[in-house]
């Protein structure tokens, strides 16, 4: 299932407002045309009436049209709370030989644009939305709110990381330290979204495996979106001739002929991918590859797919 994006009507506008509604009314459509048309997509502005409870917010207008009494539902009334946890280390910015776009993003645009949709579905379903953000630190962490203002200010700080960064500016990524500190800002039980490659400068992998636990042990639900450009960071799928690589977050060169290397890269790439995966079905968190060459329909599905079993 695609996401087909009028870029004719999105360039004018720009904004993530404006992306990520034409995504999201993209993917519903989508939606219909697919083997899940019959899954629901709710945007409640109301709720039924229970028996007892104030009448001052009923709906008397909608009652007379329906014979239902429904109550009118306001900002601070959620039915799900959702932070959204996003990694801004430099290894985020690859791939930097190609001019970035919606088409073809690199992994932060994607996780930025990804996330966007996710909170304009989340708003639209009076759900209450957070975001932090990290690299070798936690830059950001707002708390979850529902309203449009919050939803504004998130947008702003995202649309920050779509600006061009110095090659100079090497942050490098601690989602260890990271994870543990946000999972104890996260005080009330929520759904906890991750965005990341999890290339953590960690060189003992448990470490990172304790972090993603820790979540879990505050009794949030998660899901872990491995954001990965596939046919380069796992297939290694260069052309055979003479590279120079360069670490995005050390700036470490190594030159390398892909022939020579490719057998063992891929094993070790798959080799810690799986790790990672089998560590998430154990700890019943939901792991899902994101490549970022495979559009946005991959997020948003399994996202709207874990709230359905929330409720």
């Amino acid at each position: 299932m695609s996401i087909q994006l009028d870029h004719s009507r999105l360039q004018p506008f720009g904004g993530l407002d404006f992306f990520a509604r034409q995504v999201v009314e993209g993917f519903i459509v989508g939606l219909h045309r697919s083997p899940f048309h019959g899954f629901s997509v709710e945007f409640a502005e109301h709720r039924l009436y229970n028996a007892g409870e104030s009448i001052k917010n009923i709906d008397w207008k909608l009652y007379g049209r329906t014979d239902r009494l429904y109550v009118k539902k306001y900002e601070e009334e959620t039915n799900l709370r959702c932070q959204i946890i996003l990694d801004n280390s430099s290894s985020m910015y690859f791939p930097v030989d190609r001019k970035i776009s919606v088409d073809r993003p690199d992994k932060i645009t994607f996780s930025v644009y990804a996330a966007a949709s996710m909170i304009y579905l989340l708003k639209k379903q009076r759900d209450a939305f957070g975001i932090s953000i990290f690299s070798d630190e936690i830059e950001l962490h707002t708390d979850c709110k529902s309203s449009s203002v919050h939803q504004k200010y998130i947008y702003g700080r995202l649309e920050n990381l779509l600006q061009p960064v110095s090659p100079e500016a090497k942050k490098k990524t601690n989602a260890v330290e990271a994870i543990h500190e946000i999972a104890e800002k996260i005080h009330k039980r929520s759904l906890v979204v991750i965005f990341s490659d999890m290339l953590d400068n960690s060189a003992d992998e448990a470490q990172v495996f304790s972090a993603l636990q820790h979540l879990k042990h505050n009794k949030h639900e998660v899901i872990l979106f491995h954001v990965n450009d596939k046919s380069k960071e796992l297939d290694f799928d260069y052309e055979n001739r003479p590279y120079k690589l360069i670490d995005l977050e050390s700036g470490e060169q190594l030159k390398i002929l892909p022939s020579e290397v490719r057998e063992h890269y891929v094993k070790a790439a798959g080799r810690y991918k799986n790790e990672l995966k089998l560590k998430c079905g154990q700890y019943h968190i939901d792991f899902i590859e994101a490549d970022i060459n495979k559009g946005f329909s991959q997020v948003l599905l399994p996202y709207l797919l874990k709230r359905e079993k929330l409720h």
